[in-house]
């Protein structure tokens, strides 16, 4: 059985992650301890206790799942010492949690990147007004017909039935209606703090960049699929541009599950906190075997299923 990770995005940080995992195994404290003295503050506090206020800040929620993401990876790995995987993909930031699972960037060069990359994002929110929206049971066709029609731009290919455009917030208005008139089911904004995955996010690039140099790179152990094209990156020097890429193109989800699929892949797990991109899976392929690790409760049942 060919398996694969899958790493959380933004959005899936809630006020308490981790601190289950952090106060029953000593392993998952050193790597919140690791992780404070990395950045150079209380991350771990704000992941355990909030408020959710400032988690939910770009520069928080960003390195918080990514940490959490990557505990919980190592404490299936303690737990299940004969686990393989053979591929990683993350949705947006989980796509740096999943490069660090490949052993490309190292754990504290992924976690100081992380925060950065959420610092320059929330920047380039604060420069425009913008926004993103979900529109569910339209398909693709007729979506892109939507933004070309309101000068938006489709951000999120999730899953069947689920889409998430992104732009300008009286844009987004305008969207909204003509999804609705095309026979969206649902087409509603979303609490994001701007258009994420979108022209509008094109500060945040030169400034990534940047910081990008700093991060060392080596071949990884497992292929990692990247966001961009929905294919495993060929060689560690398409990491970079990628990663920057990323920042304004389309998050190309399904495609890159189909794309595991395909070669064969039948179980995913899904690391950090929340289910979504199990949600997803379900709605891409509902044959394949899901399993997630998020808290004790998930990580006790798949190291059940997996006959540890």
């Amino acid at each position: 059985m060919k398996t694969a990770l899958m790493f959380a995005g933004q959005g899936a940080q809630i006020p308490g992650m981790g601190r289950e995992m952090a106060e029953k195994y000593p392993s998952a404290a050193a790597w919140f301890d690791r992780a404070n003295r990395a950045l150079g503050y209380d991350l771990a506090s704000i992941c355990f206790h909030g408020p959710e206020s400032e988690l939910t800040r770009t520069e928080n929620a960003q390195p918080g799942i990514f940490l959490v993401s990557w505990v919980a990876l190592q404490l299936l790995r303690e737990r299940v010492p004969s686990l393989n995987f053979s591929a990683a993909a993350g949705l947006s930031l989980g796509e740096f949690t999943a490069l660090a699972a490949a052993g490309v960037m190292t754990f504290e060069d992924g976690l100081r990147v992380v925060r950065q990359r959420g610092r320059f994002m929330q920047e380039a929110c604060d420069l425009t007004r913008g926004g993103m929206a979900a529109i569910i049971g339209l398909d693709e066709v007729l979506t892109r017909e939507v933004c070309r029609e309101a000068d938006v731009e489709l951000a999120n290919l999730n899953c069947p039935g689920q889409l998430v455009i992104s732009g300008e917030a009286e844009k987004l208005t305008r969207a909204c209606e003509l999804a609705t008139a095309r026979g969206a089911r649902r087409a509603l904004p979303l609490p994001v703090a701007g258009a994420y995955h979108s022209r509008l996010m094109a500060a945040a690039q030169p400034k990534l960049a940047a910081a990008l140099n700093d991060v060392a790179l080596r071949s990884g152990d497992v292929e990692v699929i990247a966001n961009v094209t929905a294919m495993p990156y060929g060689s560690i020097d398409e990491v970079k541009p990628r990663l920057i890429e990323q920042v304004v193109a389309p998050v190309r989800w399904e495609a890159s599950m189909r794309y595991l699929i395909a070669q064969g892949f039948t179980r995913f797990i899904e690391l950090g906190p929340g289910t979504a991109l199990t949600g997803f899976m379900r709605r891409i392929d509902k044959s394949i075997e899901v399993l997630n690790v998020g808290d004790l409760a998930s990580l006790d049942a798949t190291i059940q299923k997996l006959g540890a």
